[in-house]
């Protein structure tokens, strides 16, 4: 796993978490058991990355699995340095209800919101003073 002391790949609002908590719950079925929310990012979509989400019943090498709220969200290890410092939150408006990402790392999103770009930190720079 990847670790920086005192910054989390991830954190989740209350809104967030309390949302991962009801997916949770209704996600009973399968082959093994729900581990939490697995989030990542994947090329597509006008602006170059997309984020993913899917029902984690495992954690692969490198994936880092982050506990917050009582909730818990295992992040794809290809997405950790492209997800570094993100608070992950649930909002809710009159026509809709979402995730969103307020990312430190996404430098532009196309203009339907489908998708962002993003650009990776380092890890040289995470170790410099």
């Amino acid at each position: 796993m990847f670790s920086i002391p005192g910054l989390k790949v991830i954190s989740l609002t209350d809104a967030a978490a309390a949302r991962i908590r009801e997916i949770m719950a209704q996600s009973s079925g399968g082959d093994a058991p729900a581990l939490g929310l697995k989030v990542g990012v994947k090329k597509g979509g006008c602006a170059g990355m997309e984020y993913t989400f899917e029902i984690a019943r495992a954690v692969n090498k490198g994936d880092e699995l982050v506990s917050d709220k009582d909730a818990t969200v295992v992040v794809d290890a290809k997405a950790v340095l492209f997800l570094l410092g993100t608070e992950l939150d649930f909002k809710t408006d009159r026509f809709s209800s979402t995730f969103v990402f307020n990312n430190p790392n996404q430098v532009s999103a196309c203009g339907c919101g489908e998708s962002v770009e993003i650009k990776p930190r380092s890890e040289s720079a995470l170790t410099a003073p």
